[in-house]
């Protein structure tokens, strides 16, 4: 059970919810916040002051005076107008990421709503119901608007539901008990940055593992080519003190102890002197992508303690009107963080060339077949790791520059936000499948070098990989092991069985 307190959540109750289901409960501090802030609101409308998003229209409409008697029908007709989203529906742990956080700043107590507003959205959760949210429609300001509109839609018994099987239903349908929303609490359901922090936390999360399975590949492939592991001693990057740096040289080197391919040319004086950069670079890359996903992160952590709302209702009776709905800062990090993976997985693929090509993988055979000619081995896995490190490359472009102005000019500088953090997903997701085609390539290639044995590292890896790939031999149909192959780089079996035997690894 997740509970939602008048301070926020973590990011691991987060994934809990988005990913695993777990329910949710709203604290009493929370209840007694969004009470008291409800209180300035009602009234505000006793005293009949104009104040934006309570009294008065929208964006361009905001000098627009809403009668009283209208203000309930105002935020419904807001919902309505603005549920104009389109496209394949998004995945369904990115909408529970976003009710999750729109009750998480609601339960901050500044956005004036009913404590049954947010407990209407956690019922949802609870239910398992799950709002159909188009993927394209939000500018990531004001916040993401139309995908949170798709969500506030159902709450009100209108809309479209993602059902178990995929499909679109009504949530009628669904079976939805509507609630009527107040003056005030339409707007405060669509004004947040939710959509795009809970993309930027989950992708966070992923990043973060595959960053670490990209030195575990890295460490596969320097060893199948006969590598060196001199260049990851910790005395060569204390000089250099980047910490992420730091962090995948430790892994490195740690990984490649303990192996008798490595110790086969150690003495070796006529062994290249020096890698390739794509091998002796590795913690350099790897480690700045380190450092660019804990810049992320820090940017994630300061919105998820941020209130998210406009206007937003303060302690002291005043109803203010704010910016703090732009997507600015997860919009850049975002692109940031896309850019790095992209990086990350352009030099795992120039490994697995290097392995595959005769006359620089030091004597492996071609293509990782011991029959070439008649076999291609995995010439083509190559051409489609190639094929997404283009694409992440074109993904790797930021959002966050291409600003257009919306609204009759009143928001006329908007962050692209959502897009952002949706592209970084797909490069995460690209990343991948190319640590899978290396995983594949450095297990072949140690496979290749019996009768010496590899590392620790590297004999637990052939172990799992050859279960669904066996050892080198005659062309397979290769799609089906490299999909196996990828669930065992994003699941975490693999590196729990290489931690236990070597250590954690950053």
């Amino acid at each position: 059970m997740i509970t939602v307190t008048a301070s926020g959540i973590t990011p691991a109750d987060l994934i809990a919810v988005a990913r695993g289901n777990a329910r949710v409960t709203l604290a009493q501090d929370a209840l007694d916040a969004m009470r008291t802030s409800r209180s300035i609101v009602d009234a505000i409308e006793r005293d009949g002051r104009p104040v934006y998003g309570v009294s008065t229209g929208f964006g361009a409409l905001a000098n627009t005076f809403i009668a009283p008697e209208r203000r309930a029908e105002l935020q419904h007709a807001l919902i309505r107008s603005h549920a104009a989203g389109i496209g394949a529906p998004m995945p369904r742990e990115v909408v529970r990421a976003m009710m999750l956080l729109r009750i998480r700043s609601l339960a901050m107590g500044r956005s004036g709503v009913r404590p049954e507003v947010a407990s209407a959205l956690v019922d949802l959760l609870n239910a398992d119901i799950t709002p159909w949210v188009p993927e394209h429609g939000s500018l990531g300001a004001s916040g993401d608007l139309a995908p949170l509109a798709h969500c506030a839609l159902v709450l009100i018994g209108e809309g479209w539901v993602l059902a178990k099987d995929g499909a679109r239903i009504s949530a009628t349908d669904a079976g939805v008990s509507p609630i009527a929303l107040s003056s005030k609490e339409g707007l405060a359901l669509i004004n947040g940055t939710d959509g795009m922090l809970g993309m930027l936390l989950m992708a966070i999360a992923d990043a973060a593992h595959l960053f670490t399975m990209a030195d575990v590949t890295a460490a596969l492939s320097i060893e199948a080519m006969l590598g060196s592991d001199r260049p990851f001693m910790p005395e060569l990057h204390t000089i250099r003190p980047h910490p992420g740096q730091a962090a995948s040289a430790a892994n490195l080197h740690r990984l490649l102890q303990d192996s008798p391919i490595m110790d086969s040319h150690r003495d070796d004086h006529e062994h290249a002197v020096q890698d390739a950069y794509s091998m002796r670079c590795a913690p350099q890359v790897a480690g700045a992508a380190r450092d660019t996903l804990e810049f992320a992160t820090t940017v994630a952590a300061r919105e998820l303690r941020s209130i998210v709302d406009n206007p937003v209702v303060l302690t002291d009776g005043r109803v203010e009107s704010t910016g703090n709905f732009h997507g600015a800062p997860l919009g850049f990090a975002a692109d940031f963080l896309a850019i790095a993976a992209a990086e990350v997985g352009a030099i795992a693929e120039r490994r697995v060339d290097r392995m595959l090509d005769v006359c620089r993988s030091r004597d492996l055979p071609p293509f990782l077949t011991p029959d070439a000619g008649v076999n291609s081995g995995l010439m083509i896995a190559q051409y489609t790791a190639a094929g997404i490190v283009a694409e992440n490359r074109r993904l790797a472009s930021p959002a966050s520059v291409d600003s257009l102005p919306t609204s009759g000019m009143q928001e006329d500088h908007v962050s692209m936000g959502w897009a952002a953090t949706r592209k970084l997903r797909t490069v995460l997701d690209n990343l991948c499948s190319i640590l899978a085609v290396e995983l594949l390539s450095a297990v072949r290639g140690l496979q290749l070098r019996a009768p010496l044995t590899p590392s620790v590292a590297g004999r637990i890896a052939m172990a799992a990989v050859e279960e669904h790939a066996g050892g080198p031999g005659p062309d397979v149909f290769l799609a089906p092991v490299l999909e196996a192959v990828r669930a065992t780089v994003s699941g975490p079996a693999l590196r729990a069985a290489i931690e236990r035997e070597v250590g954690t690894l950053a």
